[in-house]
């Protein structure tokens, strides 16, 4: 989950939807992206976010969406792009038990060190929004979230997570 649901948040699901793929998973794991905030409700992928994941082999896909109390049902982990999604993803949460399902999606990228690690940060695992920067930013987002996805897919794997 990000902020307007049209860059890092479907750069991740494109990112985890090709992992699943190659690993002949989409059977036993379901993926979905959505925002925290309205404003771009409906919106294709922001066009940045779209050529860079394209220049890698990734593709983004469908339409950005809020996030919905049904999600914290439907889905065993709700991943926040930086803390202050998380903030907001807890606040949305109907009890205890989905705001425990609520993380940072770097925390599974094997080189950020985890939210477990001693001096590591929700902020240092926080992946920057590049909605408003220029150069490389899309890049930038690309390289986190494919570590983070491929960390995650590993631990599902590894049967360390749901």
């Amino acid at each position: 989950m990000c902020l307007g649901n049209i860059c890092r948040s479907p750069t991740a699901g494109g990112t985890m939807r090709a992992l699943v793929r190659k690993a002949g998973l989409e059977a036993e794991i379901e993926l979905d992206s959505a925002g925290t905030g309205s404003w771009h409700v409906g919106s294709a992928p922001d066009e940045r976010a779209t050529a860079a994941a394209a220049s890698r082999g990734i593709a983004l896909e469908g339409a950005a969406r809020r996030v919905r109390a049904e999600d914290f049902k439907d889905f065993d982990l709700i991943l926040g792009m930086d803390r202050q999604n998380v903030e907001e993803l807890r606040r949305l949460a109907p009890d205890e038990s989905a705001r425990a399902k609520v993380r940072l999606l770097r925390e599974f990228d094997p080189a950020s060190g985890g939210r477990r690690s001693p001096g590591v940060s929700d902020a240092d695992l926080d992946v920057p929004d590049p909605y408003y920067g220029e150069g490389d930013g899309f890049e930038l987002v690309l390289d986190h979230v494919q570590a983070a996805c491929a960390g995650l897919l590993a631990q599902i794997r590894a049967g360390e997570l749901p």
